[in-house]
């Protein structure tokens, strides 16, 4: 069966993104970007909400034509584009979407457990709101959390209060040259 992983960058303090989904502190350079790259490619499908969709769909599709970009960002331009998404989104349109993706309107847990039995690879849920979702619903069964050096005081915390509580398995970390440590953590 396939896993949810919540695969999310983090600051010390515990903020997924500061004030106005500002995320500029985050410290991804050659060597995080090619680990996250191996890390994203055997995934079966990205789980997004419509604000992290049209976030990736303002840059990924065509970021490997860009001659500003890295090797790195051309390559995950290219498994963003043909990774299956699934937007949940009470206002998109499916002709809205574009990039193998699929519109799904809201987080019922039996369509994210059919979603689960079905085969392919791990799923990834993304962004705030839907991650705190995923989280209410006690859907996230694995976390890869990206911890960065640098403290932004405020913004959207990765674990809102309602998160829910219960024990994790560490099963690694990786620490990377930019200071960043990547947590590893499962249900037991």
């Amino acid at each position: 069966m396939r896993k949810i992983i919540l695969m999310m960058g983090m600051s010390l303090d515990g903020f997924m993104e500061g004030p106005d989904r500002d995320i500029s502190w985050h410290m991804v350079d050659h060597e995080l970007h090619r680990f996250m790259n191996d890390e994203i490619r055997p995934l079966g499908g990205f789980l997004t909400g419509r604000v992290t969709h049209e976030l990736m769909t303002a840059y990924w599709p065509t970021a490997d034509a860009d001659p500003s970009a890295s090797a790195e960002e051309a390559e995950f331009a290219g498994i963003w584009r043909d990774m299956p998404k699934y937007v949940y989104s009470r206002t998109l349109r499916q002709d809205d979407l574009g990039w193998n993706s699929t519109l799904v309107r809201d987080v019922v847990p039996a369509e994210v457990a059919a979603l689960k039995e079905a085969p392919g690879g791990d799923l990834v849920v993304g962004g705030a709101d839907l991650a705190a979702t995923f989280l209410r619903h006690d859907l996230v069964d694995a976390y890869r959390i990206c911890v960065h050096p640098v403290r932004i005081g405020r913004g959207t915390p990765l674990f809102p209060p309602f998160a829910g509580s219960g024990p994790l398995h560490l099963e690694g970390t990786r620490t990377f040259g930019n200071g960043v440590v990547q947590l590893r953590y499962g249900r037991p």
